[in-house]
């Protein structure tokens, strides 16, 4: 009997530059690619929401299609993640595992808690690359770097670079490694039940919004492809260009690695455009290195200023309904909604609106998002959140996102806001960016909730106190 391994699949959810189950073929005689639904997961508030469920089957229906054309097939369990990782390995004989490394405090526990279990069965564990284009051990403060947020270790010295640009330019320097193919072929052990992928239905009663992409590799590639041979050239303009929507919507498929973030960096880095576009995959390596040395700044303050937020349902609830009388804030929420997704530009102005205009804590606005996005990822969706409300990585406190500012620099015709908010749709011109009383009143579109100058004075004299 030949030797087996079993290649975990968890986020990077693929066959190509997928460096575990590369390992898995190369080593062993058979290989039983593995995705276990994880009950602790599925249950959670922020795992557990339609879009993301949705994006997650349709992605593993595609890497089984994928597995099979090259002889294998995706075996699927559900249960309790590392109970089901090791009954698989001990059942087909296995004496490897190989996973792809990660970051979040729950991913890190349960992979230290597969070791120890695999350790007591005899059986090695390989951590691999694959989530990030660089690991997060690979770029470190410089040795005697103390902590100024009293925020780290119990010496005092930081653990992670606290700063971006620092950060990219350690991060450019890196040799970084090749991607690798995928396997040609792959050979399943003999007589294994290979599970199956259940229905969205079997796991949850929501609904998905209406309008979401759809998962899996193969889309993901197409439209890696599509975006960069019509926009890639003019990334560096036009990524805030709100109505235009020339950004490359990669972003679900990089959570769930449908997409290699490596693999796109390699590809696009040296194209006309690629240099401000990796730029960007860069500050998602940087947040995954944030919160794999502060794993508790998913919920607690990163450089805590002290606030004392207000609460105010009504308010939290017209912003979660895109209701607030801000067009461009509710043209983002609404987006949100239907479509499990949100331009970038337009999430920081609804942040900054929760956050300074409303005074309401940061932790509201990543849960809602979390509820919603396609791409909820802790690293990116909490400290960008944090960045927007002054708790996280960005040392300028008062920064605001004013909101008419906001909508008449990157929707100068008000296109992005008719194209969301339905009541405003027959409004021509500029006038869509803050209609009149009469406006509002005839087609039912709220008044303001809340006065922006007035909010923003009262936010800045209370942190400066």
């Amino acid at each position: 009997m030949g030797s087996c391994a079993v290649a975990v699949f968890t986020r990077d959810l693929r066959v190509r530059d997928h460096p575990a189950l590369r390992a898995a073929c190369r080593e062993a005689d058979a290989v039983v690619p593995l995705f276990v639904l994880d009950d602790d997961l599925l249950s959670s508030t922020a795992h557990g929401n339609p879009n993301r469920l949705g994006f997650l089957l349709e992605s593993l229906r595609d890497l089984d299609a994928s597995l099979d054309g090259r002889g294998g097939a995706l075996v699927v369990r559900k249960g309790t993640w590392v109970t089901q990782v090791m009954r698989t390995t001990t059942s087909v004989g296995a004496d490897a595992i190989h996973v792809a490394d990660d970051y979040s405090a729950y991913a890190s526990a349960r992979l230290a808690q597969l070791e120890r279990a695999a350790d007591e069965a005899g059986i090695e564990v390989h951590r691999h690359p694959g989530i990030t284009v660089v690991a997060p051990e690979s770029i470190v403060p410089e040795s005697g770097s103390r902590s100024s947020s009293g925020a780290g270790p119990g010496d005092g010295r930081d653990r992670e670079m606290k700063v971006f640009t620092p950060y990219f330019n350690r991060w450019k320097a890196l040799p970084w490694r090749a991607p690798v193919p995928a396997p040609r072929t792959i050979v399943l052990p003999e007589g294994i039940d290979r599970g199956e992928v259940p229905k969205l239905e079997d796991l949850t009663a929501g609904d998905r919004s209406p309008d979401v992409a759809p998962g899996g590799e193969a889309e993901g590639l197409a439209l890696l492809k599509r975006w960069a041979r019509s926009h890639l050239d003019t990334y560096g303009d036009h990524h805030d260009d709100l109505p235009g929507d020339r950004t490359s919507r990669i972003s679900p498929y990089l959570h769930f690695g449908c997409l290699s973030p490596l693999e796109v960096a390699t590809r696009l880095g040296d194209r006309p455009g690629g240099a401000a576009f990796v730029r960007q995959l860069c500050w998602r390596d940087f947040y995954h290195q944030v919160l794999a040395a502060r794993p508790d700044a998913a919920h607690v303050d990163y450089r805590p200023q002290g606030d004392r937020w207000h609460h105010d349902d009504e308010a939290l609830a017209a912003w979660k309904d895109g209701r607030t009388g801000y067009p461009i804030v509710d043209a983002g929420m609404r987006q949100l909604r239907r479509e499990g997704w949100m331009h970038n530009r337009a999430r920081m102005v609804v942040a900054s609106f929760l956050t300074k205009d409303l005074y309401l804590d940061w932790r509201l606005g990543a849960e809602h998002f979390m509820h919603w996005l396609l791409d909820g990822d802790v690293a990116n969706n909490q400290l960008n959140w944090q960045w927007v409300a002054g708790t996280g990585n960005d040392t300028n406190r008062f920064r605001v996102f004013n909101p008419m500012r906001q909508a008449e620099r990157f929707d100068p015709d008000g296109d992005y806001i008719r194209r969301y908010v339905d009541e405003l749709a027959s409004i021509e011109g500029k006038a869509v960016h803050d209609p009149s009383p009469e406006q509002r009143a005839e087609v039912g579109y709220p008044e303001p909730i809340v006065d922006h100058r007035e909010a923003v004075a009262a936010y800045k004299n209370r942190s400066r106190s």
